[in-house]
């Protein structure tokens, strides 16, 4: 099993919507991961707005949240400098807000991956040159 997952908000969503053309390599992921999986509330607000649109099923967010199977402890007050570095550094592209606090949430999480559909992060470096170790789909599975 793996230990500390970072959660980014596609993986979130389609492990939450079965109609999800990600939902069946989502699951097969989840099962091999020990919750709780970290995350961000900037991630939990974008997947909630991207659920309101599948049956507004944002409520299965905070299920997942009480049963302590996602894990919301980052804390963007006490990170207010390194996050907005990452913007600012990544401001071409332009970095979300809940990628940099994902890429912040990997600086602090060493040994952690992130699981994510999000290219970005093959661009993004931690503590400004190091790779961030990806749980991402195979390069020929399509997520379009």
């Amino acid at each position: 099993m793996r230990r500390q997952v970072i959660l980014d908000t596609g993986p979130l969503v389609a492990f939450l919507n079965s109609r999800d053309k990600c939902h069946e390599w989502v699951l097969a992921q989840w099962s091999s991961i020990d919750p709780p999986f970290l995350t961000c509330e900037a991630v939990i607000s974008e997947a909630c707005f991207l659920l309101r649109g599948w049956h507004n099923r944002g409520d299965l967010i905070f299920k997942l949240l009480e049963r302590k199977v996602l894990s919301t402890s980052f804390c963007l007050a006490e990170n207010i400098g390194p996050v907005f570095a990452l913007l600012n550094k990544y401001c071409n592209i332009p970095m979300p807000l809940a990628d940099a606090c994902l890429v912040r949430m990997a600086e602090l999480h060493e040994q952690s991956s992130i699981l994510t559909f999000d290219s970005g992060f093959n661009i993004y470096r931690k503590h400004k040159n190091r790779t961030i170790p990806l749980l991402v789909p195979p390069d020929n599975f399509s997520l379009n």
